[in-house]
């Protein structure tokens, strides 16, 4: 149960990183997505834009989520596995010896 705890925190933790790592990037993406290069006046339906960018915002958001968590998984069944492996190699400490009782 331990190692499933182990793992299951190293996938919440990186769908968390996936997740702020892509909002910071899709910030410039959707910027530069949605500027107009050689008109000088746009117009445009604001509304559809804004339902548009939210719209990418939150693809990205799950994207960067799922692939976070997938990474972090990987990494987490590697590191539990490691862990056992090293608990495996240490031989445990012999017992201690009897001490004599004074009769």
């Amino acid at each position: 149960m331990d190692k499933l705890k182990t793992v299951l925190l190293f996938t919440l933790v990186g769908g968390l990183i996936g997740n702020v790592v892509a909002t910071f990037t899709n910030r410039s993406y959707q910027v530069w997505n949605n500027t107009t290069p050689l008109a000088t006046e746009t117009k445009c339906n604001l509304p559809q834009v804004v339902h548009d960018v939210t719209t990418e915002l939150i693809h990205a958001q799950a994207l960067g989520a799922g692939i976070g968590a997938l990474v972090f998984l990987v990494l987490g069944i590697v590191f539990v596995q490691a862990r056992a492996k090293k608990q495996r190699a240490t031989p445990p400490a012999p017992p201690a010896a009897p001490t004599p009782t004074a009769g």
